[in-house]
């Protein structure tokens, strides 16, 4: 049977004298560019009914275009004994302490050692809802942030999970340390968050983005730092992280968003070594999912569970004297 997908577009006005190539794979986005070309060179575009067989073909308005391309296939998910910390468990959902590094399903580069094999092992099924390569998964954590994460056993779990999280019924709190003294005691983040135009890797505050929510509230103060709670009123990729250092308070180690080397130059020597010292004991961020609640998919009950920060980021807290305490419930 032919499985093969296809997608037809008309050519308007603006787009007249586009680059065939070009113009399809701004409609096409699960295709790379390259990969437009190939299947243009493969046969697979028409305009107006007739092959296209250059890349360069320039488009003219009116212009029926049409690409038909095989979707590509995943490999399938091998279970793998991992080790992980199960915090609860029934047949409908089961609650996870994520490892630091741990990449929650596979991706690019990370086709082996994730959560989703690990819990494939465990479990022996999850949901079949977040497709074939992320079985089970209703929300992630980046893999340098530890803490609490639910995954559904089977599909009613799951179905009930997703609807709590766009209904923001699902309470997430995080902990973590940042650089510098946030602007209030308490305060919310309301900035917009997207794909960063400088770098598609990352993330940014970008007009046009999507909304993003982030409270915050200070615990504790040892300078050059803060150790603070927050709450996900929204849950873009990599958001806590991105709205911290979009306000100029990253949170310290972050590799990628200048929890690394935040402010430094304007440090004083003794809060220089101090700084130095902890960024010596944590190699990653240090942001810790602290507490998880959420309504039982089956029964209705309110379940909540919390975590404290794991061993690295606890001795971070130790060398600044903050007290980790007992996660919010």
């Amino acid at each position: 049977m032919d499985d093969r997908m296809v997608h037809s577009f008309v050519v308007d006005e603006e787009q007249e004298g586009e680059r065939i190539d070009s113009f399809l794979g701004d409609r096409v986005p699960e295709l790379s560019r390259s990969r437009v070309q190939k299947e243009i060179r493969a046969g697979g575009v028409l305009a107006n009914g007739a092959v296209i067989a250059k890349s360069s073909h320039r488009v003219r308005e009116g212009d029926r275009i049409s690409l038909s391309f095989a979707p590509p296939r995943p490999p399938a998910v091998e279970p793998e004994d991992i080790p992980l910390a199960i915090v609860y468990e029934d047949s409908y959902v089961v609650v996870v302490d994520k490892a630091a590094g741990m990449v929650v399903h596979p991706a690019p580069g990370h086709a082996r050692g994730t959560l989703v094999n690990a819990l494939l092992h465990h479990c022996g099924d999850l949901s079949g809802i977040g497709g074939v390569l992320r079985p089970g998964i209703v929300h992630r954590l980046d893999a340098g942030t530890t803490g609490l994460l639910v995954a559904a056993k089977n599909d009613e779990a799951h179905i009930s999970l997703s609807r709590q999280l766009m209904e923001r019924s699902v309470s997430r709190i995080y902990r973590a340390l940042v650089w510098g003294s946030m602007p209030a005691p308490e305060g919310v983040v309301d900035r917009p968050v997207g794909r960063s135009p400088r770098d598609r890797r990352k993330m940014a505050v970008v007009a046009g983005g999507k909304p993003a929510v982030t409270s915050y509230s200070v615990l504790d103060t040892r300078n050059p730092f803060q150790y603070i709670v927050l709450k996900l009123g929204t849950g873009r990729t990599h958001q806590i992280r991105v709205h911290l250092s979009h306000e100029g308070h990253p949170v310290l180690g972050d590799p990628e968003y200048g929890g690394r080397r935040a402010q430094k130059a304007a440090l004083r020597k003794e809060e220089l070594d101090l700084a130095n010292r902890a960024l010596a004991l944590i190699d990653r961020q240090a942001l810790h999912a602290a507490k998880l609640a959420f309504t039982h998919p089956r029964s209705g009950e309110r379940m909540r569970f919390a975590s404290n920060p794991p061993a690295d980021m606890a001795a971070v807290l130790d060398l600044l004297g903050l007290a980790a305490g007992e996660p919010d419930r």
